[in-house]
């Protein structure tokens, strides 16, 4: 198997090594280019993935409206919810840019629950995470101006994936059109404009293409808790 690397904080980076690999190698290694679909809101199928490298979009459909959920990293699992309770899927999630997943069958991944106690905790304490990342967003919405909104998914987006880099900055790695962080943090895209702009100009973040680095992240962590 390859050589992959996940952060301590994820579900295979959390796992004794020969553990995850053991798991990984008893999936179907499943290769997705940029906006490819892994999983679509509402089927009926019940594997789940391993994201293995790359990292993918978590979004669902509201009114029509595409909201962006979340973003998952290089070691986490996708699709858990639906294979363990065998409901529908209740979200769609995509490839943000080239990725190499692992596809395991539900019932290979129940089995590997019931032998390996401490997966299921760190399946739950995921669980976990997903939901205080939704219910943060939702007081969000209520409490805080747009530009506080996008700092605060920002600066929470750098702590857990960023890269550091020599001079200080923090790069985010997942590619963000200004349609996801609208997405994200339920704003027009208009709004996301003037908002990244703001913070552009308070000398915070600089932007490109799909690109965002943070300049800096202290600085931006107290505009996020005003």
């Amino acid at each position: 198997m390859r050589d992959y690397v996940w952060a301590a904080g994820t579900f295979l980076g959390s796992l004794p090594g020969e553990v995850a690999r053991s798991l990984v190698d008893r999936s179907v290694r499943r290769t997705f280019a940029a906006g490819r679909v892994l999983l679509r809101e509402g089927a009926r199928d019940s594997h789940v993935f391993l994201l293995l490298s790359g990292f993918v979009k978590v979004t669902t459909a509201v009114e029509g409206v595409e909201t962006l959920l979340g973003i998952r990293l290089p070691g986490e699992v996708v699709g858990e919810i639906g294979a363990l309770t065998g409901e529908p899927r209740n979200a769609t999630v995509s490839a943000s840019g080239p990725l190499v997943a692992g596809q395991l069958q539900r019932g290979d991944f129940e089995a590997f629950l019931r032998q390996r106690p401490d997966a299921s905790a760190l399946i739950a304490a995921a669980v976990a995470r997903q939901l205080r990342w939704a219910n943060r967003r939702r007081t969000d919405f209520a409490a805080y101006p747009a530009h506080i909104r996008l700092a605060r998914v920002l600066s929470e987006m750098a702590e857990v994936c960023g890269r550091e880099r020599a001079d200080g900055t923090v790069e985010l790695p997942v590619p963000l059109s200004q349609t996801d962080l609208a997405a994200m943090v339920a704003i027009a895209r208009a709004t996301v404009e003037k908002a990244l702009h703001e913070l552009r100009d308070q000398g915070l973040i600089t932007t490109g293409y799909r690109r965002i680095v943070i300049t800096d992240p202290a600085k931006l962590r107290l505009t996020a808790e005003p």
